[in-house]
C-alpha cells in the first residue's frame, strides 16, 4: 500500500521515472512555489487536457454523427456512453496495477495506448466500429485519472493537495471545452472524422508535454498483485460511508453533466435556435469557468468547508439547470455557465476529499471514485438523450435536477452526522466518527 508521506526520497524500480530527477532535491513532498510542483503540475494539467479531449470527443459532433449514419440521438450518445462505461469498468483494476507498477508508468502506457486509438477512430466505417473503437479508448485512459489521484496524494504536500488536484481538473476542463471547439469547427468545415482526427493530433502533443515534464515519483512503494488483498482493500474502502457518500456525489454531479453536455448540441441545432457545428463547439468556451472553479476549489473549502463548498455548488447547478429552461441563448448560457462552474467546484471538493480520507489503497480509492464518476457520465448522457428524444430538453432537466437533489440528500446527511458528532464527548465522538462517518 502506498506509505504516508515520510522525510527521505524513496525510488523504485516499479515506478519508472519519465523524466529526469525531480528539481525539488531536499527529500520533502512537492509544495507551490517550488520547481518540482510547477513542472508536476503542468504535465498533469497536459494529461487532464488529453484524457478529457479524447474521452468526450464525439460529443459536440453527436448531431453530426446522427446525421452521417442515419441514427437516433440515443443511439448516437453510445459513442460517448462506451468510452465512460468502459473507463468505470477498468479504471478499478488499472489501478490495482499502478499500486505494483507505478503511477507514472501507468498513466504513460495509457496515454500512448488512448492517444493511438485516437488516431484510428476517424476511420471507423460504421457506428458499431465508432463505439468498439471508443470502448477501447475509454478502457485505456482508465489508467490516468485515479493513478493521477495518487500520484498527487503520494508527492505533494497535504495542505496543497486540494489545490494540485484542482489544477488536475481544470486541465478536465481545458481538455473538455479545446476538443469539443476544435472537432465543432474542423467538422463545420470538413466533416465530423476531420474533428476526431484533430482532436487525437492535438492530444498527441499533450502527451509528449506529459512524458517530457512529469517527475519521477519519489514516495511510491510497490505492493504485491495480490487479489485478495486488492478485494481486502476495496471491501474497505466500500465500507467507509464517508468515502460511499463522496462516490455517491461524483456520480450524481456527473450525472447532471453528462446528461446536460450530451443533448444540448441537438437542442441548439434545432429550432428555434439552429445554430451550426462549429457555433455549437464554440458553447463549449464556456468550459473555462470550470476551469476557474475547480481551480478555485480549495480557497472555497478553506472558507466554507467541505460541506458548505458542496451545498454552493449544488446551488449554483440548480439554479443554472433552471435558466436553461427558457428559450432565449442568453438565458440558456448563463444556465451553462452555472451548471459547468457547480460541476468542477463539486468535483473538485469531492475528489480531493476521497485523496485525503482513504490513508491506504489510495489508488483503488481514487479508482472506485472514478468509477462512479463515470457510470455517473454514461448514465446521465443516455438517459438525458432517451428523455430529449422522448420529450423534450425539459425532460432532460428534471433527470438532472433528480441527480442534484441526490447530492443535497447525501451532503444534508453527512452535515447532520457531523453535528451529532460535536455533541458527543471526545471518545464517543471518536468511536461514532470509525462507525459512520
Amino acid at each position: 500500500m502506498p506509505p504516508a508521506h515520510t522525510g527521505a526520497p524513496v525510488t523504485t524500480g516499479a515506478s519508472t521515472p519519465s523524466s529526469p530527477a525531480p528539481l525539488d532535491q531536499d527529500g520533502t513532498p512537492h509544495s507551490p512555489g517550488r520547481p518540482g510542483y510547477r513542472r508536476m503540475s503542468l504535465a498533469l494539467f497536459a494529461a487532464g487536457l488529453a484524457t478529457f479531449a479524447l474521452l468526450y470527443s464525439t460529443q459536440a459532433l453527436l448531431p453530426a454523427i446522427s446525421a452521417g449514419f442515419g441514427v437516433t440521438a440515443g443511439q448516437a450518445s453510445w459513442t460517448v456512453s462506451a468510452a465512460t462505461g468502459a473507463l468505470a469498468l477498468f479504471v478499478l483494476p488499472l489501478s490495482a496495477l499502478s499500486e505494483r507498477f507505478g503511477r507514472t508508468r501507468m498513466m504513460t502506457w495509457s496515454m500512448v495506448v488512448a492517444v493511438g486509438v485516437g488516431l484510428l477512430i476517424p476511420l471507423a466505417p460504421s457506428l458499431e466500429w465508432l463505439i468498439a473503437l471508443r470502448a477501447v479508448q475509454g478502457a485505456a485512459i482508465a489508467g490516468i485519472p485515479a493513478s493521477a489521484m495518487a500520484y498527487l496524494a503520494e508527492e505533494v504536500k497535504p495542505k496543497a493537495l486540494v489545490a494540485a488536484i484542482g489544477l488536475f481538473v481544470a486541465g478536465n476542463s481545458i481538455g473538455g471545452m479545446s476538443g469539443r471547439l476544435v472537432t465543432g469547427w474542423a467538422a463545420q468545415v470538413w466533416g465530423w472524422r476531420a474533428g476526431l482526427g484533430a482532436v487525437a493530433l492535438m492530444s498527441l502533443v499533450c502527451a509528449v508535454a506529459f512524458l517530457v515534464l512529469l517527475p519521477r515519483a519519489r514516495f511510491f512503494r510497490p505492493a504485491s498483485l495480490n487479489p485478495r488483498a486488492v478485494g481486502r482493500t476495496v471491501a474497505g474502502h466500500l465500507r467507509d460511508p464517508l468515502l460511499l457518500r463522496l462516490y455517491g456525489i461524483g456520480a450524481l454531479f456527473m450525472t447532471v453533466f453528462g446528461a446536460v453536455y450530451t443533448v444540448i448540441g441537438y437542442r441548439l441545432v434545432d429550432e428555434p435556435f439552429s445554430l451550426g457545428q462549429g457555433v455549437i463547439g464554440s458553447i463549449f468556451l464556456i468550459y473555462l469557468v470550470g476551469t476557474v472553479s475547480s481551480a478555485a476549489a480549495g480557497q472555497l473549502v478553506a472558507r466554507t468547508g467541505r460541506r458548505g463548498a458542496l451545498y454552493l455548488a449544488v446551488t449554483t447547478t440548480a439554479l443554472g439547470l433552471l435558466l436553461s429552461l427558457a428559450d432565449s441563448l442568453a438565458a440558456i448560457l448563463l444556465g451553462l455557465v452555472l451548471i459547468t462552474a457547480g460541476f468542477f467546484a463539486g468535483h473538485a471538493v469531492a475528489s480531493s476529499a476521497v485523496s485525503r480520507t482513504a490513508k491506504t489503497g489510495r489508488a483503488q480509492a481514487s479508482a472506485l471514485y472514478q468509477s462512479a464518476y463515470y457510470l455517473g457520465s454514461s448514465a446521465g448522457g443516455t438517459l438525458g438523450a432517451l428523455a430529449y428524444h422522448s420529450a423534450g430538453w425539459a425532460a432532460t432537466v428534471g433527470i438532472a435536477l433528480l441527480a442534484v437533489l441526490g447530492v443535497v440528500s447525501i451532503t444534508l446527511y453527512g452535515s447532520r452526522v457531523a453535528r451529532a458528532e460535536r455533541r458527543l464527548p471526545v471518545g464517543a465522538a471518536a468511536r461514532m466518527t470509525a462507525a459512520a462517518r
